[in-house]
């Protein structure tokens, strides 16, 4: 049953009103859609009357600027409609029938939640688009302190993004890794599909986990870390690598042994001159196979390198809350005995050990980071 019906209005909330404290939009942002929405409605009567005074370059670009202003002034449209909405249900929840009163407050929790959900689509439409976050991914993770329990954990982060890639939908594809048995010692794995990098790219960091591990007979919590590092994919048109820049090394591969083990100069060690990158890579039989491979990571340490000091260079006056990647960063602890796992740098937490670590829970700690990073752009454009 629905309360009311909704009518198309034009106004914003009042400043001090209780839902204008909540909004994750502030006045001045507020006035910034208005003028777009005021832009928007001038574009359109332009584009439906005569054009043919203008060339084709011309009408390109206003056709591009009102497709890009619809992108923000659609859901701004239905955001004013919820003020309203909510409005006339607080005048509900205000009245003696306490039936009518039980209705419109559960209508008002819905319309609260598609406000929330109307704001973070708003904001997202606003910020400047990130070309890579479309992109794949190299995931790069490494046992860090904490000897053996610490590469039991690395094999355990591998097995969730592994998993997590699954539930998504994307390409999982193994480049190199060194292990003995359930240990990992380090891994490279690329991910491949539609916006891989714009979902993990929180993933960026230290990871810490707080367990009792199997060796351990007193029953003492042990800390150890590993350290993950996401990168865009690279293609010749993000980064050229010249053949001239590199040094390429063969030697034979090392491991737990087999037919091709320390017999053939299979394994690949790549040198990037100017920048000093190192990348080995064994994990293929085929030496031009591991040669492709140890590019393909090259290309991605090369981008990211260059995405990292363009975007210090634009932040240079503020600290980012999130997305940085800095590996000195303890972004996230797993404490099993508390089947918690808290990301430090939003201070959020849930209770899912299991689901975390079978890849189904990271979903929902990865939409928070998302909205706070897009909260933290914004509050750059405020």
């Amino acid at each position: 049953m629905r309360l009311l019906a909704v009518r198309p209005v034009r106004i914003s909330l009042p400043p001090g009103s209780e839902l204008a404290g909540k909004s994750s939009l502030t006045p001045r942002i507020h006035e910034k859609l208005r003028m777009l929405q005021q832009k928007h409605a001038d574009l359109t009567t332009r584009m439906s009357g005569d054009v043919s005074d203008l060339d084709r370059d011309e009408l390109a670009r206003l056709s591009k600027e009102l497709s890009e202003a619809g992108h923000v002034v659609t859901p701004y449209a239905r955001l004013l409609e919820l003020y309203s909405e909510l409005v006339e249900l607080q005048q509900i929840i205000g009245a003696e029938d306490a039936a009518l009163r039980g209705l419109a407050q559960e209508e008002r929790q819905e319309a609260l939640d598609n406000v929330a959900a109307c704001e973070h689509e708003i904001i997202g439409a606003l910020l400047p688009k990130d070309s890579a976050e479309s992109a794949g991914a190299i995931l790069e993770i490494r046992a860090g302190t904490g000897g053996d329990e610490a590469s039991l954990f690395c094999g355990e982060l591998l097995r969730m993004y592994e998993r997590f890639a699954q539930l998504r939908g994307w390409k999982f594809n193994l480049m190199s890794m060194v292990d003995e048995g359930d240990m990992v010692k380090e891994a490279v794995a690329k991910v491949s599909g539609r916006g891989v990098f714009g979902v993990l790219m929180f993933e960026s960091g230290v990871h810490r986990v707080q367990r009792v591990p199997a060796t351990e007979t007193q029953g003492r919590i042990h800390t150890s870390t590993a350290t993950v590092a996401v990168l865009p994919q690279a293609t010749d048109v993000h980064i050229e690598v010249r053949d001239s820049d590199l040094r390429i090394d063969v030697f034979r591969a090392s491991g737990k042994g087999g037919q091709h083990v320390n017999t053939t100069d299979s394994a690949v060690r790549v040198t990037h001159i100017p920048s000093g990158i190192v990348v080995e890579n064994q994990q293929e039989r085929s030496q031009i196979q591991n040669k492709e491979k140890a590019l393909q990571i090259l290309r991605a340490r090369l981008y990211e390198r260059e995405r990292q000091r363009m975007a210090n260079e634009r932040r240079a006056s503020r600290n980012r809350l999130i997305g940085t990647g800095g590996r000195s960063e303890k972004c996230r602890t797993y404490n099993y005995a508390q089947n918690r796992v808290t990301d430090h740098r939003i201070n959020y937490s849930i209770y899912d050990i299991e689901g975390m670590m079978g890849g189904s829970a990271l979903q929902q700690v990865i939409d928070q980071l998302r909205i706070q990073h897009d909260l933290d752009e914004l509050a750059s454009l405020d």
